[in-house]
């Protein structure tokens, strides 16, 4: 399969805004129209969708949000897609989704996280489109710390011109922004310091491949069906494959990257990133530990506490893009190359 890159963002073009998972609450109306006069500041046309109601979970029924999202993709004039954020219950769509349909569409631009990854990655998989797996539009708003990029950056960069990010060795140790009491707010804060940590032993890591992953708790749903396939993807090229976790226990997680593994999503991996969680330890096994049980068996490098989750600042990562991962004693880097 070869990988098609969305050809670079341009001033005048047009971002689609839907909800392919949950919808906008209406206390949270207002910090979703400062994220959406950051994208027009950026220079870029914002079309906002119907599905955005955030009465409940979804925004709309299964069959409007895959109709609409379906529409935005093969809808020559948007060059992009991103939703508020992620939800609950993506994974209705993927049954709705002509995935050939959208494979001849002139490639766009979809990014998201959390949630987003049950769509994203199938996108990237099934159809050799690459995605963006960074941060949403209700988080656009955030000015990102040294060494990171915004996915506007991202998805306005030139392809065949490699892009670095590094840990700006910062994060944010609880608690969230309240975005009802002041929705404009564009400064993380970052309260403690961090570094990557590698798990499976000690020594330096230097290594290359195509990068595919996503959240742990709505991808191991799809281990073993034809949504999380990774045979054939990118030809015979080693993967950089990221996970990272949201909220569940250690002891979940260690099983459901257990289920991953014997399902083969990580057959073609050369190392693993691990995004920096929240998420509970279990009364005898950390996160850590967690990881360490489930893809140890794969003798690779494993490194984890990267900004590639929900725990502020974000690191945005291309599905389908060439990698490289350095992480040493002085240094911890990633390059991204589209193409």
């Amino acid at each position: 399969m070869t990988i098609r890159y969305p050809r670079p963002l341009r001033p005048g073009d047009r971002v689609g805004v839907t909800s392919p998972s949950s919808g906008v609450p209406e206390p949270l109306r207002a910090r979703f129209d400062v994220a959406v006069r950051t994208v027009e500041e950026a220079g870029y046309e914002v079309v906002v969708g119907r599905c955005m109601d955030g009465a409940t979970h979804v925004s709309a029924s299964a069959a409007e949000r895959a109709a609409e999202l379906t529409g935005m993709l093969t809808d020559p004039s948007i060059r992009a897609v991103v939703p508020p954020w992620g939800g609950e219950t993506a994974v209705d769509l993927l049954p709705l989704l002509d995935f050939e349909t959208i494979g001849r569409a002139e490639p766009t631009w979809v990014v998201g996280y959390s949630d987003m990854s049950t769509l994203i990655t199938p996108l990237t998989l099934r159809t050799g489109v690459a995605t963006v797996h960074g941060n949403s539009l209700m988080e656009t708003p955030y000015r990102p710390p040294e060494g990171l990029l915004s996915w506007l950056d991202v998805v306005a960069a030139p392809q065949g011109q490699p892009f670095t990010q590094t840990p700006p060795g910062r994060y944010r140790v609880a608690g969230r922004d309240d975005w009802i009491a002041d929705p404009g707010i564009r400064d993380l804060t970052l309260d403690a310091e961090s570094t990557w940590t590698r798990l499976d032993g000690d020594g330096d890591v230097e290594v290359e491949g195509r990068l595919i992953g996503g959240c742990v708790e709505t991808l191991a749903h799809l281990a073993g069906t034809r949504y999380l396939d990774t045979a054939g993807f990118a030809g015979d090229e080693p993967l950089l494959v990221y996970v990272e976790a949201c909220e569940d226990s250690a002891f979940t997680i260690c099983r459901q990257l257990h289920g991953m593994r014997l399902a083969g999503f990580f057959d073609r991996a050369a190392a693993v990133l691990v995004g920096r969680t929240r998420a509970t330890d279990s009364p005898t096994l950390t996160q850590h530990e967690a990881v360490l049980d489930a893809l140890g068996p794969l003798r690779v490098p494993v490194v984890a506490d990267v900004e590639c989750g929900h725990v502020p600042p974000y690191l945005p990562l291309v599905n389908g893009a060439r990698g490289r991962v350095l992480h040493t004693a002085v240094r911890s880097q990633i390059v991204q190359t589209l193409g």
